[in-house]
């Protein structure tokens, strides 16, 4: 009796700790996830050359284009660059006739967007013309006063920045709302949270900037699975934190095709083990050194797996917990403190749920997260890896 009621408590501890670890984080990134002060206006001096990584993306490059045209900021102080990487259709003409500055890159054996952002910004600093870079993905729309959201923090002496990140058809279907929810969380409530605290927002991929200057003391070699976490944690270690501009937006199509979604999530997701891996280790070693508070948010922020795994956690935790307590009522407090942790992802995905925007009908999407995190689980113990880049078919297609 007594080494099984040993056993079930280390069972119950290994279940307990990471969950609590991951639910104490959580829990006070939701509490301090207010409304962030806004910066004051820039001058409106800074020069930007906006970079748009374009593969096969004929369908809508133009649309792209068009929508970074319309941006409230003079037109002599910003240039479109389209990175035409790998290209087997019509780009780089319909680009160029878009009037962007289009370039060319043409590698079979380095392939991927992480090639094709360094290209561009090699080609930037030759040039010296602007004062910083954006990065914008070839399926978004950014609002109106992106660059201004950049130039107002770059001139308070940040270096690295980040925009919302939001999506731009929410509705195409359950998955693409539930992602807009899941963007709710892991942008914007975590992403203010980390503003607060003065630390790094990390790196979303769309819709983030870096100075010339930063960019030529942290050379750019991000060209994993996950290249803008990748680099998000490089300029990390090297002292720099990334800014969160939240009052600008860079969305972004999402794919309602269950197949392209099942490839993308497994991208990333394989990219983002990997980093855990290479990284963290480095990230911890670094803020014990340095004293960096940063570097010690971004290792727990990469050791903080997706939400779905998180809830799988905490409902194994559960579970252990009511059937230790059957066993012996002794154990109930454990199941107390599981619907604790319980209580506390709730708070936290009604807290993004409520950011996103997206209404009632997201809350009766939710009901079906459960599916969601079985298809994400089945998914991950699939053995095909995806490697490379490999353009997402979405509904502009």
């Amino acid at each position: 009796m007594a080494l099984l009621n040993l056993l079930i408590v280390l069972v119950l501890l290994a279940l307990a700790v990471p969950a609590a670890l991951a639910c104490a984080y959580l829990l006070v990134q939701t509490l301090m996830s207010g409304p962030l002060p806004p910066p004051a206006a820039s001058a409106r001096r800074l020069r930007f050359d906006i970079v748009v990584p374009a593969h096969n993306e004929a369908v809508g490059i133009a649309h792209t284009i068009a929508n970074l045209r319309q941006l409230d900021w003079p037109t002599d102080r910003y240039r479109i660059l389209v990175v035409a990487d790998n290209c087997t259709d019509a780009t780089a003409a319909i680009a160029s006739a878009a009037g962007a500055h289009v370039l060319e890159r043409h590698d079979p054996t380095l392939r991927g967007k992480g090639y094709a952002l360094q290209f561009a910004f090699q080609r930037s600093r030759a040039d010296a013309w602007a004062d910083a870079i954006v990065i914008v993905d070839a399926d978004s729309e950014v609002t109106p006063n992106l660059l201004e959201a950049f130039a107002a923090r770059i001139e308070q002496g940040a270096h690295a920045l980040q925009a919302r990140y939001g999506v731009l058809n929410p509705w195409g279907s359950w998955r693409t709302r539930l992602l807009t929810v899941a963007i709710g969380a892991v942008d914007t409530v975590r992403s203010r949270a980390r503003e607060r605290w003065r630390v790094s927002s990390g790196l979303r991929g769309n819709g983030w900037c870096a100075t010339r200057k930063l960019l030529e003391q942290v050379s750019y070699n991000a060209f994993s699975l996950t290249e803008d976490l990748e680099y998000g944690i490089a300029l990390g270690l090297a002292g720099y934190r990334v800014y969160y501009a939240g009052e600008a937006e860079a969305a972004q199509d999402m794919t309602a095709n269950p197949q392209a979604a099942r490839t993308q999530r497994r991208r990333w997701e394989v990219g983002r083990f990997r980093l855990i891996r290479s990284r963290t280790l480095p990230l911890l070693r670094t803020a014990l050194q340095r004293r960096s508070v940063v570097c010690l948010d971004l290792a727990f922020d990469l050791l903080l797996l997706p939400l779905s795994y998180v809830a799988l956690g905490v409902g194994a935790l559960l579970v252990v917990a009511l059937l230790a307590a059957w066993w012996h009522p002794g154990f109930m407090p454990w199941v107390w403190f599981s619907v604790a942790c319980v209580l506390i992802l709730v708070a936290y995905v009604m807290r993004g749920w409520r950011l996103s925007g997206i209404g009632a009908r997201g809350l009766l999407d939710l009901l079906g997260a459960p599916a969601f995190v079985v298809w994400k689980l089945l998914l991950m113990l699939s053995r095909n890896q995806p490697e490379g880049w490999v353009r997402t078919e979405r509904k502009r297609s």
